[in-house]
């Protein structure tokens, strides 16, 4: 049962203790032992690799030390329980579902805006940052400084927007954000790391902008509150890719339905409660669909079910299935929307595991004997790509029956994938059935289709918020001028117009 940290609980033991980033992976020890980890014991280490081992769940110590230098050794400090009251109950009149598809292409509940006045909504995409150390056995950390609670922006590659070739590799981000934008000096390679030296460093072609980059969530969110205050947008539309790296931390199934994790709790409360509210934002309904990375990104078993579960403990999180649709009523103003949130994820899911590994979420790499079978999602990594492609299927044939049967004055549909995927079948939801506007996401960045690019869509207006902070942005932002590296849309909505 210790297998797991025999040997990296007997290194930390001994050699260890003399590494130079000792005082950070064994910061705990104290809280848990009582000791400065330079005094621990083997055993004591045993118990710091049961409560919370450093690096993670995958060095965890099955069983605790059967003698330690300050017994009990089989208690670990306590936190606050975050999730503790967090119960699924009845919402807007509908039951929490036992099976996170039980409402697919469900109509969630009628919402009416009353009013004159100038009505607003809000869209923003791949907005939700990594959330550093939740618990002692759940942590999404991906460079120094990460530990704390988050958001803390996703490092990623970045392109240069003209030429769209790469500028910076993932690696170089990572240390840009690591060491705090430290310039590199001389030759350094492409992992950022210069070649005279293994200090770690940040590429001036990586375009980091401190003051931008490392908290990006937080100024677009800053930005969403100041501009609700006057907007005061009804309800904010989200097109995906809410939890950075990998959704929610957590496997699918490992959690019932009718329970929320601590893990699930504490990344959406530090992830999305604490970081918009305010006037005009608080209480406003956050109609969700999922991302490639809240299934896992490279991986399909997530604890996605989860995200659909918060819909029955949020008074705005919204998010009953994995398709599924909203109507909008506007009495004074004499019109109606109609919202299909689907999901496009097989854009990502491809048919051969070897494809792409470290953005397939059937990657034969990462999932390795995993399953989502037991709540009817993908059954392994052979048949992840027929059960995303049955998914798009089921929803494509959903939303063209929905617009064939809408009455509403306006047909909108959201998802996450951007515009550019699956043009023909989007086309025909235009040109045959009176799709009005495609919202999307993915890509890092704001950008509305040029009449040019929608002439492939058949006219189709669309847009893409990929740009909400979670993750750097596609190309690096500009402090000088208008750029589309971060923000969100805010839509004016009307009987006969939608300014965007």
């Amino acid at each position: 049962q210790n297998q797991a940290c025999k040997e990296v609980a007997t290194w930390a033991a001994t050699s260890g203790k003399a590494d130079p980033e000792a005082p950070l992976w064994y910061k705990k020890m104290k809280r848990i032992s009582g000791l400065e980890f330079a005094e621990a014991s083997q055993d004591d280490f045993q118990r710091l690799y049961f409560c919370a081992p450093p690096g993670g769940k995958k060095f965890k110590c099955g069983m605790p030390p059967c003698r330690c230098t300050n017994p009990p050794c089989h208690v670990c400090a306590k936190k606050e329980s975050v999730a503790s009251k967090m119960k699924p109950k009845v919402t807007r009149g509908v039951m929490p579902p036992k099976t996170p598809f039980e409402y697919n292409g469900m109509e969630w509940p009628k919402m009416t805006i009353k009013g004159t006045g100038e009505m607003h909504i809000f869209a923003v995409g791949d907005w939700g940052g990594l959330a550093g150390e939740i618990t002692d056995s759940a942590m999404i950390i991906q460079y120094l400084g990460g530990e704390r609670p988050g958001p803390h922006t996703m490092g990623r590659y970045r392109i240069d927007e003209k030429t769209r070739e790469g500028i910076c590799l993932s690696g170089e981000m990572i240390n840009c954000m690591g060491t705090k934008g430290k310039k590199c000096t001389g030759d350094y390679d492409k992992l950022g790391a210069s070649l005279v030296s293994p200090t770690k460093c940040c590429p001036h072609g990586c375009g980091y902008t401190p003051e931008v980059d490392v908290r990006a969530q937080t100024l677009v969110a800053k930005q969403m509150e100041a501009r609700a205050k006057t907007s005061k947008p009804d309800y904010i539309l989200n097109v995906g890719d809410n939890f950075y790296w990998g959704g929610i931390d957590g496997k699918c199934g490992e959690t019932p339905m009718s329970t929320i994790s601590e893990v699930t709790a504490t990344q959406f409360k530090w992830i999305f409660e604490n970081m918009y509210s305010g006037p005009g934002l608080d209480g406003k309904p956050w109609l969700s669909v999922l991302g490639n990375h809240d299934w896992g990104g490279r991986t399909f078993f997530s604890a996605w079910d989860q995200q659909i579960a918060y819909t029955w403990v949020s008074d705005r999180w919204i998010l009953p299935a994995v398709y599924w649709m909203q109507h909008v009523e506007y009495p004074d103003l004499d019109f109606s929307v109609d919202f299909y949130m689907t999901d496009s994820n097989i854009v990502d899911a491809h048919a051969d595991p070897g494809q792409d590994p470290a953005s397939n979420i059937c990657s034969g790499e990462f999932n390795g004997d995993e399953s989502c079978s037991s709540v009817g999602g993908p059954p392994d990594r052979k048949g992840c790509h027929s059960w995303f492609q049955k998914l798009w299927d089921e929803g494509a044939e959903w939303v063209t029956e929905k617009l064939k049967k809408s009455t509403s004055d306006w047909q909108i549909l959201v998802t996450h994938f951007p515009c550019g995927h699956e043009e023909p079948f989007y086309k025909k939801l235009h040109e045959d059935h009176g799709l009005d506007l495609l919202v999307t996401g993915h890509t890092h960045k704001q950008q509305w289709w040029e009449e040019g690019e929608r002439k492939r869509m058949g006219g189709l207006p669309c847009f893409i918020t990929g740009g909400g902070g979670g993750i750097v942005s596609e190309s690096p932002p500009d402090r000088t001028s208008h750029d589309t590296a971060y923000g969100f849309y805010d839509l004016i909505i009307s009987k006969n117009i939608i300014n965007i």
